[in-house]
C-alpha cells in the first residue's frame, strides 16, 4: 500500500487532487456548524441541485469554463433561498425543497433534450455522485480553488464574531444593532462558493455530507462554538485526505469513499462521546 501511494504521489494530477480535496474539506467544515445550529443543514443539498442544473445548461452551451455560469447562478439561488426562507408564507425547508427539486428536474430534462453525449447516463451519474474529474484538474482550476478557499477562510475569520451572534440568537443580534440580514447574506454567498467547489470532489448528491458530518461529529465531543468549529475542520480535512488516498490505492469512487470515511469517523466520535460522558 505504501509503495503504491509513493508511486502515485509522484504524479502532479494526484498532488492537485489532494490539494483541492483538502481545501474543499476545510472550507466545507467552517460553516457546517452554523448551518446545523440554524436548522439549515440541507441548504447544501438544495444548492448542489441548483449547481447541477447550472452545469447542465453550461454543457448545452458548450462553455469551456462552466464555473463562469455555475457560480453566479448558485450564488443567486443562495440569496433567494435566504430571502424565501424568511418569508412567512414559504418556510426555509419548503423553499429548499422547491428550488432543489425544480433545479434537479430542469437540469436532467435539459440534458436529455439537448444532449450531444453518447453516454448521458454516465455523465449524469458522474455529476451526481462525483467522478474522476478531481484527478483531471488543470493548474488553472487548482489556483482558482486556492484563491476561493483563501477568500472563504479569511471571510469566516473576519466575520467570526458576527456569524457567531446570528447563529445562536439572531433576534438578540438584531436587537443590539447587528445587521443580521447582511451576515446571513454573507453566509449564503460563502456556502454557494463552497458547494460549487465541492461538486468536482463528491458530486451534487453528496455535498451535504461534507457540511453535516464534520459538524455533528465534533458536537459529540465538544460544546463551545470555537472548539466545535476547530474540531470539525480537523475532522473534515483528515477524512477527506484519507478518502482520497484510499480511493487512489483501491480505485474506489472519490466522493463516496470520502463520505464513507466521514460516516466511520462520526460513529467513532459518537462512541468516544458516550464513553466520555
Amino acid at each position: 500500500m505504501l509503495e503504491t501511494l509513493s508511486f502515485y504521489l509522484k504524479f502532479s494530477f494526484v498532488q492537485y487532487a489532494i490539494i483541492v480535496g483538502v481545501l474543499i474539506a476545510l472550507c466545507s467544515s467552517l460553516l457546517g456548524v452554523t448551518l446545523v445550529l440554524k436548522r439549515f443543514s440541507f441548504i447544501g443539498d438544495g444548492l448542489s441541485h441548483v449547481a447541477f442544473g447550472a452545469m447542465a445548461i453550461a454543457s448545452i452551451l458548450n462553455l469551456t469554463d462552466d464555473m463562469l455560469l455555475v457560480l453566479p447562478i448558485t450564488v443567486i439561488s443562495a440569496i433567494l433561498l435566504l430571502w424565501t426562507g424568511q418569508n412567512a408564507k414559504i418556510k426555509g425547508d419548503a423553499a429548499i425543497a422547491m428550488i432543489s427539486v425544480g433545479a434537479l428536474a430542469l437540469g436532467y430534462l435539459l440534458m436529455n433534450i439537448f444532449s450531444t453525449s453518447t453516454n448521458l447516463s454516465g455523465d449524469v451519474c458522474s455529476t451526481l455522485f462525483g467522478s474522476t474529474s478531481i484527478l483531471t484538474l488543470r493548474p488553472s482550476e487548482v489556483w482558482l480553488c486556492i484563491i476561493l478557499s483563501v477568500v472563504v477562510v479569511l471571510a469566516f475569520i473576519y466575520f467570526y464574531n458576527k456569524i457567531f451572534a446570528v447563529t445562536f440568537d439572531e433576534s438578540f443580534a438584531k436587537a443590539v444593532g447587528t445587521k443580521a440580514n447582511v451576515y446571513n447574506f454573507i453566509i449564503a454567498v460563502i456556502i454557494a462558493i463552497i458547494i460549487v467547489l465541492a461538486m468536482n470532489l463528491v458530486g451534487s448528491l453528496l455535498v451535504s455530507a461534507l457540511i453535516i458530518f464534520p459538524a455533528l461529529s465534533a458536537m459529540r465531543l465538544f460544546k463551545s462554538f470555537l472548539s466545535v468549529t476547530v474540531c470539525s475542520t480537523i475532522f473534515s480535512v483528515v477524512c477527506a485526505l484519507l478518502g482520497i488516498l484510499i480511493s487512489i490505492v483501491y480505485g474506489t469512487p472519490v466522493g463516496s469513499t470520502i463520505v464513507a470515511v466521514d460516516m466511520v469517523g462520526f460513529f467513532v466520535f459518537t462512541i468516544i462521546g458516550k464513553i466520555k460522558s
